[in-house]
Protein backbone atom coordinates (compact mmCIF):
# COMPACT_ATOMS: atom_id res chain seq x y z
CA UNK A 1 0.00 0.00 0.00
CA UNK A 2 1.61 3.26 -1.06
CA UNK A 3 1.86 6.48 0.89
CA UNK A 4 -1.28 8.59 0.50
CA UNK A 5 -1.41 12.35 0.77
CA UNK A 6 -4.19 14.89 0.73
CA UNK A 7 -3.98 18.67 1.11
CA UNK A 8 -6.69 21.13 1.95
CA UNK A 9 -7.07 24.79 2.88
CA UNK A 10 -7.62 25.61 6.54
CA UNK A 11 -10.26 28.30 6.87
CA UNK A 12 -11.37 28.06 10.48
CA UNK A 13 -8.39 29.97 11.89
CA UNK A 14 -8.02 32.78 9.39
CA UNK A 15 -5.94 33.31 6.29
CA UNK A 16 -2.68 34.05 8.13
CA UNK A 17 -2.07 30.34 8.67
CA UNK A 18 -0.72 28.05 5.97
CA UNK A 19 -2.61 25.22 4.34
CA UNK A 20 -2.95 21.85 6.02
CA UNK A 21 -1.85 18.61 4.39
CA UNK A 22 -2.75 15.13 5.61
CA UNK A 23 -0.45 12.19 4.89
CA UNK A 24 -0.27 8.49 5.68
CA UNK A 25 3.19 7.32 6.71
CA UNK A 26 4.51 3.84 7.43
CA UNK A 27 7.32 4.69 9.84
CA UNK A 28 7.37 7.20 12.66
CA UNK A 29 10.95 8.01 11.57
CA UNK A 30 9.41 9.87 8.60
CA UNK A 31 8.69 12.63 11.15
CA UNK A 32 11.57 14.44 12.91
CA UNK A 33 11.75 13.29 16.52
CA UNK A 34 11.66 16.83 17.89
CA UNK A 35 8.44 17.66 16.03
CA UNK A 36 6.71 14.43 17.04
CA UNK A 37 7.72 14.81 20.68
CA UNK A 38 6.55 18.41 20.77
CA UNK A 39 3.08 16.85 20.55
CA UNK A 40 3.72 13.63 22.51
CA UNK A 41 5.65 14.84 25.56
CA UNK A 42 2.74 16.84 27.04
CA UNK A 43 0.57 13.68 27.09
CA UNK A 44 0.04 11.73 30.30
CA UNK A 45 1.04 8.47 28.57
CA UNK A 46 4.71 7.78 27.77
CA UNK A 47 3.80 5.18 25.13
CA UNK A 48 3.29 7.60 22.24
CA UNK A 49 6.67 9.26 22.46
CA UNK A 50 8.81 9.02 19.34
CA UNK A 51 11.54 6.78 20.74
CA UNK A 52 9.13 4.15 22.11
CA UNK A 53 7.17 3.89 18.85
CA UNK A 54 10.30 4.16 16.68
CA UNK A 55 12.02 1.29 18.48
CA UNK A 56 8.88 -0.84 18.09
CA UNK A 57 9.31 -0.41 14.33
CA UNK A 58 13.11 -0.38 14.10
CA UNK A 59 13.47 -3.56 16.17
CA UNK A 60 10.98 -5.51 14.06
CA UNK A 61 8.52 -5.81 16.95
CA UNK A 62 5.80 -4.30 14.78
CA UNK A 63 5.44 -4.56 11.02
CA UNK A 64 3.62 -6.44 8.30
CA UNK A 65 5.32 -9.68 9.40
CA UNK A 66 3.80 -9.46 12.89
CA UNK A 67 0.37 -8.35 11.73
CA UNK A 68 0.90 -4.81 13.06
CA UNK A 69 1.54 -2.66 9.98
CA UNK A 70 2.24 0.97 11.00
CA UNK A 71 -0.09 3.29 9.12
CA UNK A 72 0.11 6.62 10.94
CA UNK A 73 -1.92 9.66 9.93
CA UNK A 74 -0.06 12.96 10.24
CA UNK A 75 -1.12 16.56 9.63
CA UNK A 76 1.36 19.21 8.48
CA UNK A 77 0.88 22.95 8.33
CA UNK A 78 2.69 24.24 5.28
CA UNK A 79 5.00 27.24 5.24
CA UNK A 80 5.81 27.21 8.97
CA UNK A 81 8.89 24.97 9.10
CA UNK A 82 12.53 25.81 8.54
CA UNK A 83 13.43 27.18 5.13
CA UNK A 84 11.28 28.12 2.17
CA UNK A 85 8.35 25.79 1.69
CA UNK A 86 8.86 24.22 5.12
CA UNK A 87 6.18 22.46 7.14
CA UNK A 88 5.40 21.85 10.78
CA UNK A 89 3.68 18.83 12.34
CA UNK A 90 0.45 19.91 14.03
CA UNK A 91 -1.30 16.55 14.62
CA UNK A 92 -0.68 12.82 14.43
CA UNK A 93 -2.63 9.61 14.99
CA UNK A 94 -0.58 6.45 15.69
CA UNK A 95 -2.49 3.75 13.80
CA UNK A 96 -1.89 0.15 12.73
CA UNK A 97 -3.43 -2.09 10.10
CA UNK A 98 -4.17 -5.40 11.81
CA UNK A 99 -4.55 -8.81 10.21
CA UNK A 100 -5.54 -10.43 13.54
CA UNK A 101 -6.69 -9.40 17.03
CA UNK A 102 -3.77 -10.58 19.14
CA UNK A 103 -1.80 -8.21 21.35
CA UNK A 104 -4.66 -5.74 21.85
CA UNK A 105 -6.22 -7.04 25.10
CA UNK A 106 -9.62 -5.84 23.88
CA UNK A 107 -11.08 -9.11 22.75
CA UNK A 108 -13.10 -8.90 19.55
CA UNK A 109 -12.41 -12.38 18.16
CA UNK A 110 -16.15 -13.12 18.27
CA UNK A 111 -16.71 -10.15 15.98
CA UNK A 112 -14.45 -11.76 13.39
CA UNK A 113 -16.47 -14.97 13.76
CA UNK A 114 -19.70 -13.04 13.24
CA UNK A 115 -18.30 -11.33 10.13
CA UNK A 116 -17.34 -14.73 8.73
CA UNK A 117 -20.87 -16.02 9.26
CA UNK A 118 -22.23 -12.92 7.52
CA UNK A 119 -19.90 -13.52 4.58
CA UNK A 120 -17.75 -10.40 5.02
CA UNK A 121 -14.05 -9.99 5.86
CA UNK A 122 -13.26 -8.56 9.30
CA UNK A 123 -9.54 -8.20 8.60
CA UNK A 124 -7.75 -5.99 7.89
CA UNK A 125 -8.97 -3.52 10.48
CA UNK A 126 -7.46 -0.21 11.61
CA UNK A 127 -6.43 0.10 15.27
CA UNK A 128 -5.31 3.11 17.28
CA UNK A 129 -3.24 2.20 20.36
CA UNK A 130 0.35 1.80 21.45
CA UNK A 131 1.09 -1.79 20.36
CA UNK A 132 0.81 -4.52 22.99
CA UNK A 133 0.24 -1.85 25.67
CA UNK A 134 -3.13 -2.05 27.46
CA UNK A 135 -2.71 1.33 29.17
CA UNK A 136 -5.24 4.14 29.03
CA UNK A 137 -4.19 7.27 27.16
CA UNK A 138 -4.78 6.92 23.41
CA UNK A 139 -5.73 10.11 21.60
CA UNK A 140 -4.70 12.09 18.55
CA UNK A 141 -1.52 14.03 19.23
CA UNK A 142 -2.36 17.70 18.74
CA UNK A 143 -0.60 21.07 18.72
CA UNK A 144 -2.30 23.14 21.47
CA UNK A 145 -2.24 26.17 19.19
CA UNK A 146 -4.57 24.48 16.72
CA UNK A 147 -8.35 24.11 16.83
CA UNK A 148 -8.62 20.56 18.20
CA UNK A 149 -12.25 20.11 17.19
CA UNK A 150 -11.57 21.09 13.58
CA UNK A 151 -8.44 18.96 13.27
CA UNK A 152 -10.11 15.94 14.88
CA UNK A 153 -12.96 16.20 12.40
CA UNK A 154 -10.56 16.41 9.46
CA UNK A 155 -8.58 13.41 10.66
CA UNK A 156 -11.65 11.25 11.28
CA UNK A 157 -12.97 12.15 7.83
CA UNK A 158 -9.63 11.09 6.30
CA UNK A 159 -9.70 7.83 8.26
CA UNK A 160 -13.20 7.19 6.90
CA UNK A 161 -12.00 7.81 3.32
CA UNK A 162 -8.96 5.60 3.84
CA UNK A 163 -11.04 2.70 5.17
CA UNK A 164 -13.60 3.03 2.40
CA UNK A 165 -10.94 3.25 -0.32
CA UNK A 166 -9.03 0.19 0.93
CA UNK A 167 -12.02 -1.87 2.07
CA UNK A 168 -11.04 -1.77 5.74
CA UNK A 169 -13.83 -3.29 7.83
CA UNK A 170 -13.59 -1.05 10.88
CA UNK A 171 -11.61 1.45 12.95
CA UNK A 172 -10.96 0.95 16.67
CA UNK A 173 -9.41 3.35 19.19
CA UNK A 174 -8.42 1.35 22.28
CA UNK A 175 -7.69 2.49 25.86
CA UNK A 176 -8.75 6.01 24.98
CA UNK A 177 -7.94 9.12 26.98
CA UNK A 178 -11.19 9.83 28.88
CA UNK A 179 -10.93 13.56 28.12
CA UNK A 180 -10.68 12.80 24.39
CA UNK A 181 -13.45 10.24 24.27
CA UNK A 182 -16.40 12.65 24.16
CA UNK A 183 -15.17 14.54 21.09
CA UNK A 184 -14.75 11.30 19.10
CA UNK A 185 -18.07 9.87 20.24
CA UNK A 186 -19.70 13.03 18.88
CA UNK A 187 -18.31 12.05 15.45
CA UNK A 188 -20.21 8.76 15.51
CA UNK A 189 -17.81 6.29 17.16
CA UNK A 190 -19.51 3.76 19.43
CA UNK A 191 -18.11 3.34 22.98
CA UNK A 192 -17.43 0.01 24.66
CA UNK A 193 -16.90 -0.01 28.43
CA UNK A 194 -14.09 -2.12 29.94
CA UNK A 195 -12.23 -2.14 33.22
CA UNK A 196 -8.73 -2.76 34.44
CA UNK A 197 -7.23 -2.88 37.92
CA UNK A 198 -5.53 0.34 39.00
CA UNK A 199 -3.89 1.45 42.25
CA UNK A 200 -4.67 4.97 43.44
CA UNK A 201 -2.48 6.81 45.92
CA UNK A 202 -4.62 8.03 48.81
CA UNK A 203 -1.87 10.22 50.20
CA UNK A 204 0.08 7.28 51.67
CA UNK A 205 3.19 8.29 53.61
CA UNK A 206 4.88 4.89 53.29
CA UNK A 207 4.15 1.22 52.64
CA UNK A 208 2.89 0.66 56.18
CA UNK A 209 0.42 3.49 55.65
CA UNK A 210 -0.79 1.73 52.47
CA UNK A 211 -1.35 -1.46 54.46
CA UNK A 212 -3.71 0.32 56.82
CA UNK A 213 -6.45 0.56 54.18
CA UNK A 214 -6.85 -3.24 54.25
CA UNK A 215 -8.81 -5.25 56.75
CA UNK A 216 -6.80 -7.13 59.35
CA UNK A 217 -6.87 -10.45 57.52
CA UNK A 218 -5.52 -9.01 54.26
CA UNK A 219 -2.86 -6.97 56.08
CA UNK A 220 -1.55 -10.21 57.58
CA UNK A 221 -1.63 -11.88 54.17
CA UNK A 222 0.38 -9.12 52.48
CA UNK A 223 2.94 -9.09 55.30
CA UNK A 224 3.32 -12.85 54.94
CA UNK A 225 3.83 -12.49 51.19
CA UNK A 226 6.49 -9.84 51.77
CA UNK A 227 8.27 -12.00 54.36
CA UNK A 228 8.42 -14.85 51.84
CA UNK A 229 11.21 -12.93 50.05
CA UNK A 230 13.37 -12.90 53.17
CA UNK A 231 12.75 -16.61 53.74
CA UNK A 232 13.79 -17.31 50.13
CA UNK A 233 16.97 -15.25 50.57
CA UNK A 234 15.91 -12.71 47.90
CA UNK A 235 16.37 -8.96 47.75
CA UNK A 236 14.29 -6.78 45.44
CA UNK A 237 16.06 -3.67 44.15
CA UNK A 238 14.23 -0.90 42.26
CA UNK A 239 16.50 0.67 39.62
CA UNK A 240 15.77 3.76 37.54
CA UNK A 241 17.54 5.81 34.88
CA UNK A 242 21.33 5.68 35.06
CA UNK A 243 21.16 3.08 37.84
CA UNK A 244 20.09 0.51 35.23
CA UNK A 245 23.03 -1.43 33.74
CA UNK A 246 22.76 -1.77 29.97
CA UNK A 247 23.05 -5.57 30.22
CA UNK A 248 19.89 -5.68 32.34
CA UNK A 249 17.75 -4.76 29.33
CA UNK A 250 18.99 -7.84 27.48
CA UNK A 251 18.32 -9.93 30.58
CA UNK A 252 14.84 -8.42 30.81
CA UNK A 253 14.13 -9.66 27.29
CA UNK A 254 15.03 -13.19 28.43
CA UNK A 255 12.61 -12.99 31.37
CA UNK A 256 9.90 -11.51 29.14
CA UNK A 257 10.40 -14.15 26.45
CA UNK A 258 10.32 -17.06 28.89
CA UNK A 259 7.17 -15.75 30.58
CA UNK A 260 5.34 -15.17 27.28
CA UNK A 261 6.21 -18.66 26.07
CA UNK A 262 4.06 -20.10 28.87
CA UNK A 263 0.92 -18.72 27.24
CA UNK A 264 1.49 -19.44 23.55
CA UNK A 265 -0.31 -17.03 21.21
CA UNK A 266 -2.06 -15.40 24.14
CA UNK A 267 1.32 -14.44 25.58
CA UNK A 268 1.59 -11.67 22.95
CA UNK A 269 5.31 -12.24 22.48
CA UNK A 270 6.14 -9.53 19.96
CA UNK A 271 8.97 -7.48 21.45
CA UNK A 272 12.50 -8.34 20.34
CA UNK A 273 15.72 -8.24 22.28
CA UNK A 274 16.78 -5.28 20.12
CA UNK A 275 13.76 -3.33 21.37
CA UNK A 276 14.65 -3.79 25.03
CA UNK A 277 18.32 -3.00 24.52
CA UNK A 278 17.61 0.17 22.50
CA UNK A 279 15.56 1.64 25.35
CA UNK A 280 18.69 2.08 27.45
CA UNK A 281 20.05 4.83 25.23
CA UNK A 282 17.17 7.30 24.98
CA UNK A 283 14.38 5.98 27.20
CA UNK A 284 15.97 4.77 30.43
CA UNK A 285 14.81 7.96 32.19
CA UNK A 286 11.30 6.49 31.87
CA UNK A 287 12.15 3.00 33.16
CA UNK A 288 11.82 1.31 36.54
CA UNK A 289 13.31 -2.18 36.77
CA UNK A 290 12.83 -4.27 39.89
CA UNK A 291 15.79 -6.63 40.00
CA UNK A 292 15.40 -9.79 42.11
CA UNK A 293 18.81 -10.77 43.45
CA UNK A 294 19.86 -13.55 45.78
CA UNK A 295 21.51 -12.45 49.01
CA UNK A 296 22.14 -8.80 49.82
CA UNK A 297 21.00 -7.40 46.46
CA UNK A 298 24.43 -6.63 45.02
CA UNK A 299 24.30 -6.17 41.24
CA UNK A 300 27.93 -5.29 40.57
CA UNK A 301 30.04 -7.21 38.07
CA UNK A 302 28.34 -9.96 36.12
CA UNK A 303 25.95 -11.01 38.88
CA UNK A 304 22.64 -11.96 37.30
CA UNK A 305 19.21 -11.34 38.81
CA UNK A 306 16.98 -14.39 39.19
CA UNK A 307 13.92 -12.33 38.27
CA UNK A 308 12.94 -8.90 37.09
CA UNK A 309 9.93 -6.69 36.47
CA UNK A 310 9.82 -3.88 33.93
CA UNK A 311 7.80 -0.71 34.51
CA UNK A 312 7.52 2.65 32.76
CA UNK A 313 6.83 5.93 34.55
CA UNK A 314 5.97 9.47 33.52
CA UNK A 315 4.87 12.34 35.71
CA UNK A 316 2.62 10.94 38.44
CA UNK A 317 1.84 7.68 36.57
CA UNK A 318 3.49 4.26 36.76
CA UNK A 319 2.79 1.40 34.36
CA UNK A 320 3.69 -2.24 34.96
CA UNK A 321 4.50 -4.02 31.72
CA UNK A 322 6.59 -7.23 31.85
CA UNK A 323 8.18 -9.62 34.27
CA UNK A 324 9.75 -13.06 34.59
CA UNK A 325 11.98 -15.25 36.75
CA UNK A 326 14.35 -18.19 36.39
CA UNK A 327 12.26 -20.35 38.70
CA UNK A 328 9.03 -20.24 40.69
CA UNK A 329 9.56 -18.53 44.04
CA UNK A 330 6.63 -18.31 46.42
CA UNK A 331 4.97 -14.86 46.20
CA UNK A 332 7.72 -13.40 43.99
CA UNK A 333 5.22 -12.18 41.39
CA UNK A 334 3.26 -10.19 43.97
CA UNK A 335 6.43 -8.58 45.31
CA UNK A 336 8.18 -7.81 42.03
CA UNK A 337 5.09 -6.59 40.19
CA UNK A 338 2.98 -5.01 42.95
CA UNK A 339 4.51 -4.41 46.37
CA UNK A 340 7.96 -3.13 45.43
CA UNK A 341 6.59 -0.85 42.66
CA UNK A 342 3.94 0.45 45.09
CA UNK A 343 6.58 1.19 47.71
CA UNK A 344 8.66 3.01 45.07
CA UNK A 345 5.58 4.86 43.81
CA UNK A 346 4.70 6.13 47.28
CA UNK A 347 8.24 7.44 47.73
CA UNK A 348 8.12 9.22 44.35
CA UNK A 349 4.66 10.74 44.75
CA UNK A 350 3.13 8.58 42.02
CA UNK A 351 -0.66 8.93 42.05
CA UNK A 352 -1.76 6.12 39.72
CA UNK A 353 -0.16 2.71 39.14
CA UNK A 354 -1.58 0.56 36.35
CA UNK A 355 0.09 -2.86 36.71
CA UNK A 356 -1.09 -4.24 33.34
CA UNK A 357 -3.87 -6.42 32.00
CA UNK A 358 -5.43 -9.47 33.60
CA UNK A 359 -5.22 -10.97 37.06
CA UNK A 360 -8.29 -11.23 39.29
CA UNK A 361 -5.88 -11.42 42.24
CA UNK A 362 -5.08 -7.70 41.89
CA UNK A 363 -8.16 -6.54 43.76
CA UNK A 364 -6.91 -8.36 46.88
CA UNK A 365 -3.81 -6.17 46.80
CA UNK A 366 -5.30 -2.72 46.45
CA UNK A 367 -6.18 -2.44 42.77
CA UNK A 368 -9.91 -1.70 42.38
CA UNK A 369 -11.72 -2.12 39.07
CA UNK A 370 -11.40 1.13 37.13
CA UNK A 371 -13.48 1.83 34.01
CA UNK A 372 -12.06 2.77 30.62
CA UNK A 373 -13.43 2.79 27.08
CA UNK A 374 -12.63 1.81 23.54
CA UNK A 375 -14.29 3.49 20.53
CA UNK A 376 -15.42 1.72 17.35
CA UNK A 377 -16.68 2.47 13.86
CA UNK A 378 -17.85 -0.25 11.47
CA UNK A 379 -17.89 0.24 7.71
CA UNK A 380 -19.62 -3.01 6.78
CA UNK A 381 -23.34 -3.61 7.08
CA UNK A 382 -25.07 -5.44 8.67
CA UNK A 383 -21.99 -6.01 10.90
CA UNK A 384 -22.02 -2.40 12.06
CA UNK A 385 -25.69 -2.36 12.97
CA UNK A 386 -25.46 -5.61 14.94
CA UNK A 387 -22.33 -4.69 16.88
CA UNK A 388 -23.36 -1.11 17.64
CA UNK A 389 -26.47 -2.40 19.41
CA UNK A 390 -24.47 -5.16 21.11
CA UNK A 391 -21.91 -2.73 22.58
CA UNK A 392 -24.55 -0.78 24.43
CA UNK A 393 -25.88 -3.94 26.07
CA UNK A 394 -22.48 -5.35 27.01
CA UNK A 395 -21.34 -2.01 28.45
CA UNK A 396 -24.32 -2.04 30.81
CA UNK A 397 -23.31 -5.50 32.03
CA UNK A 398 -19.69 -4.38 32.46
CA UNK A 399 -20.77 -1.42 34.60
CA UNK A 400 -22.56 -3.86 36.89
CA UNK A 401 -19.44 -6.05 37.05
CA UNK A 402 -17.31 -3.06 38.08
CA UNK A 403 -19.76 -2.22 40.84
CA UNK A 404 -19.77 -5.82 42.10
CA UNK A 405 -15.96 -6.10 42.13
CA UNK A 406 -15.55 -2.87 44.06
CA UNK A 407 -18.16 -3.92 46.60
CA UNK A 408 -15.97 -6.91 47.46
CA UNK A 409 -12.61 -5.25 48.15
CA UNK A 410 -10.74 -6.19 51.36
CA UNK A 411 -10.63 -2.62 52.68
CA UNK A 412 -11.46 -1.25 56.10
CA UNK A 413 -13.85 1.30 54.54
CA UNK A 414 -15.90 1.28 51.34
CA UNK A 415 -13.83 2.06 48.27
CA UNK A 416 -14.40 5.47 46.67
CA UNK A 417 -16.44 5.12 43.51
CA UNK A 418 -14.26 5.40 40.44
CA UNK A 419 -15.99 7.05 37.49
Amino acid sequence: MGTMKESMKETAHGSHKGALSLAWIHRVSEVPQAQWDDLALPLVSPFFEWHWLHQMEESGSVGAETGWQPCHLVVWRQGEGEGRGGKRLVAAAPLYLKSHSYGEFVFDHQWADLAHRLGVAYYPKLVGMSPFTPAVGYRFLMDPGEDEEVLTGLMVAEIDRFCDRHRISSCHFLYVDPQWRESVESLGFVPWLHHNSVWHNRGFGDFEDYLQMFNANQRRNIKRERQAMTKAGLTLRPLTGDEIPHRFLGLMYGFYSHHCDKFGWWGSKYLTKAFFEALHHDFRHRLLLVAVVEGDGTIAGDRRPVGMSFCVHKGDRLYGRYWGSTQDFDCLHFNACYYTPIEWAIGQGIQIFDPGAGGAHKKRRGFPATPHHSLHRFYLEPLGQILSNYLGEVSTITAQEIEAINQDLPFTAPEVRLG
